[in-house]
């Protein structure tokens, strides 16, 4: 694998790459994204079978990932292409890398816009303008704040500002390198974020209503579970641990040959399961004091969540925590799916790090733009990347994996022996069918269910009417 040209640039630590892996993948998929779709999808049922994609599903796709990136040595888009061509194979594999950073930098895209809220909701909070807001209200607040109200034009340019503010902290960072910026950022990072979050969880278990809390994260409701349960179980496993956007990959590819990767892996999905749970903690106990929907959808994290810590004592110092650590995790998640594009650009003659950043980040302004003016657009790639790409290339990696790179290649990577006969197992016969099966029907169901297309009377009773 020599001649595939390594990254020169390594994790100086293995903590400080489990930091940046874990930050990677703790972001608002746990805090925005998790806590809703649980609501929406009966709560503890949906938790079970979210906690059995990750393993059987998440798990081996995050292994593939860190050890296809690390045999490579490169970017996902060069390093899959070289590989393959390594193996045997046609060089066409590529596509795998292609989609996955396409993917990445489009989520991106909306992510940034999604982190200015958060911004602008952290500057409000302490100011106390939560305090006695009914839901009427927050709908209308969330609605001026993001330009979409009162002073429309104003506020857009607000957002865009604070948009090329924090684009500029994510270049600055991404720019400086693996080791000194994003190794760096998350070391320091993540340790503050997860003091913030105890400290919240403990604030919202003691001023809120614990035992509902429990009762609805804990208790599975089967009469709840259909079809698009096991959709929004899998697309939120997709979405929260970051696979199927080449970041794993990515990330792979700065990993030493003294790291475990089927350890490390494990570690990660543990932990950003753990804090997706943690997350509902810091969430219900609140919103069911305050006597509200916890199937409210994403409204329920900016309209509701303002109108529960406005009805709680010291509701304006925790609502400050709150959005900051929502940002936190926002922000160690924007650098690694910008590391994506910048990893590929980088390896362009004559293009430096930094100036790979500051063209990734510009284009990413641009685009950012498009979102504020027009929340369809921001709608329409969150449900290509969520319905179509991610699971697209998840499919495609296992495929690659599984498929197109020998055993032997990967036993360096893996290791031998049992963990290697069942991630095999699993990569090639489970992983490819059922993300294939969820691909196709839940694209299906999100084109009946997001733009009200009819579907046969067969599909329609199988994935349910029009929501």
């Amino acid at each position: 694998m020599a001649n595939i040209g390594r990254k020169a640039d390594t994790w100086g630590s293995r903590f400080g790459f489990l930091m940046a892996a874990v930050g990677s993948s703790v972001g608002l998929g746990n805090f925005w994204r998790f806590p809703y779709t649980a609501g929406e999808n009966g709560g503890g049922a949906f938790i079970v079978l979210y906690l059995v994609c990750v393993v059987l599903v998440g798990l081996p796709l995050l292994m593939a990932e860190y050890a296809v990136g690390r045999k490579s040595g490169t970017s996902a888009i060069e390093g899959i292409e070289q590989l393959a061509r390594h193996e045997g194979r046609s060089g066409a594999w590529g596509v795998t890398g292609w989609v996955g950073t396409f993917t990445s930098f489009f989520i991106l895209s909306f992510y940034l816009v999604i982190s200015v809220w958060l911004i602008a909701f952290l500057m409000q909070a302490p100011t106390g303008v939560f305090s006695g807001m009914d839901a009427a209200a927050s709908a209308a607040n969330f609605t001026n704040t993001i330009g979409q109200g009162d002073g429309a034009l104003a506020r857009k340019w607000g957002i865009l500002g604070l948009l090329g503010l924090l684009l500029a902290a994510n270049v600055w960072v991404v720019g400086r390198g693996v080791k000194g910026g994003i190794e760096k950022a998350a070391t320091l990072l993540m340790p503050v974020f997860f003091l913030m979050l105890l400290a919240v969880v403990a604030y919202a278990v003691t001023q809120g209503d614990l035992a509902r809390t429990i009762s609805f994260l804990f208790e599975p409701k089967w009469a709840d579970v259909g079809f698009r349960t096991f959709l929004s179980a899998l697309g939120q496993a997709f979405f929260s641990i970051g696979i199927g956007v080449a970041l794993m990959i990515t990330y792979g590819a700065y990993l030493d040959r003294d790291s475990n990767i089927p350890k490390s892996s494990a570690i990660v999905v543990t932990t950003d399961s753990f804090v997706a749970l943690i997350a509902g903690f810091a969430i219900f106990p609140i919103v069911f004091m305050a006597g509200l929907d916890p199937a409210g959808g994403p409204g329920l994290f900016f309209i509701s969540m303002p109108v529960a810590f406005g009805a709680v004592p010291g509701g304006a110092l925790f609502a400050t925590v709150f959005f900051a650590l929502a940002l936190f995790a926002a922000f160690t998640s924007s650098i690694s799916l910008m590391e994506v594009s910048v990893s590929w650009l980088e390896e362009r003659e004559g293009v430096t790090r930094f100036g790979a950043a500051m063209g990734i980040g510009v284009a990413l302004w641009l685009i950012g733009a498009a979102h504020v003016f027009s929340l369809d657009y921001l709608d329409f790639l969150d449900f290509i990347t969520e319905g179509l790409l991610l699971p697209l290339g998840g499919l495609l990696m296992a495929l690659f994996a599984g498929w197109a790179v020998r055993r032997e290649t990967l036993t360096s990577e893996l290791g031998d022996g049992r963990v290697m006969d069942l991630w095999r197992l699993l990569i090639r016969w489970f992983v490819p069918g059922f993300v294939a099966f969820v691909l196709v029907f839940g694209f299906l169901d999100k084109i009946q269910d997001q733009y009200g297309v009819a579907l046969p009377a067969l599909l329609t009773s199988f994935l349910g009417p029009n929501g």
